[in-house]
């Protein structure tokens, strides 16, 4: 697979400029009918056009969804019937209520539409999403697994327990060898793992696990932040967090403190690679700390 370079996808809170609304999304070809839109703000989009409608997973910030549109129809001017979102945090699922306005069917995992369906708090970000209309909820929800049959493809969609949150899934096009991770990756950054709603180290590490038996070496990862990547870079991803995480394990069993453990930099070998994202090495450390001490 032809490598691209990473480009740095961030999760943003602040109001957007009309000026970034025109212009920062870009569209990347990822096989045949697969498109992946990216730009420097909230999630990875991933479009599927064809015959049967347009299928996107995921559909970013809130105030972005026209913007969303727009790029989804400059590949096929059909509309948009299916919204799959990969779990419930707000830079995946912001324009749920402009697309199920618009009679998107909303698919997610049931524990996604439980907390969509209520306030949520994510202290990592201060941020507060309160509970979505009717409009924007999922209207088929599911425990663990799914196929959808769209466009000619056979579309699995896996649910990965416990990993970047309670409620993630993933998605297999097999058809194309195409797997859409959601945030189980962060591609050449420190992940957040939202811990507060079932998140956790051993999780999103178990999950890699599931991506890697699924793909082969000509398999395309899209991760839900950061650039494509093939099983080779996944494989080197998964060994990174799991390195990190037994490192800050032993500190914690040494009975070192959080400051002990930050000072001594658990993640310091891969800092050069994956520290470009909005969590840095000390925020991960403590992230990982915190949770595995409980």
């Amino acid at each position: 697979m032809k490598h691209i370079p990473l480009l740095i996808l961030t999760l943003c809170i602040a109001p957007f400029s009309a000026h970034a609304q025109e212009s920062d999304v870009k569209i990347i070809q990822v096989k045949n009918n697969i498109h992946v839109l990216i730009s420097p703000q909230g999630g990875n989009v991933v479009t599927s056009t064809g015959e049967d409608g347009t299928f996107i997973i995921d559909d970013q910030l809130a105030g972005r969804s026209a913007l969303i549109k727009a790029a989804a129809k400059s590949i096929n001017d059909q509309d948009i019937k299916f919204v799959l979102n990969t779990h419930y945090h707000f830079d995946h699922t912001g324009g749920n209520e402009f697309f199920g306005e618009e009679n998107a069917i909303i698919v997610a995992h049931d524990s996604v539409r439980e907390r969509l369906s209520t306030k949520q708090f994510i202290t990592y970000f201060k941020k507060e999403m309160p509970p979505l209309s009717k409009t924007g909820l999922p209207v088929v929800t599911f425990s663990k697994d799914m196929t959808f049959h769209h466009n000619g493809n056979d579309i699995k969609v896996v649910h990965v327990p416990h990993a970047h949150t309670d409620g993630d899934v993933v998605a297999y096009f097999v058809n194309e060898n195409v797997i859409v991770a959601g945030d189980t990756i962060f591609n050449g950054m420190y992940p957040f793992i939202d811990t507060e709603h079932g998140g956790s180290i051993a999780g999103l590490i178990a999950a890699h696990d599931t991506l890697l038996a699924l793909a082969n070496d000509e398999t395309i990862i899209v991760p839900g932040h950061g650039s494509l990547m093939n099983k080779a870079e996944l494989k080197s991803y998964q060994q990174a967090l799991a390195t990190i995480a037994k490192n800050i394990e032993k500190a914690i069993k040494d009975g070192k403190t959080l400051e002990q453990t930050i000072a001594a930099k658990p993640t310091q070998e891969f800092d050069e690679k994956m520290s470009e994202g909005i969590v840095g090495p000390d925020a991960f450390t403590t992230i990982l700390y915190n949770h595995l001490s409980q």
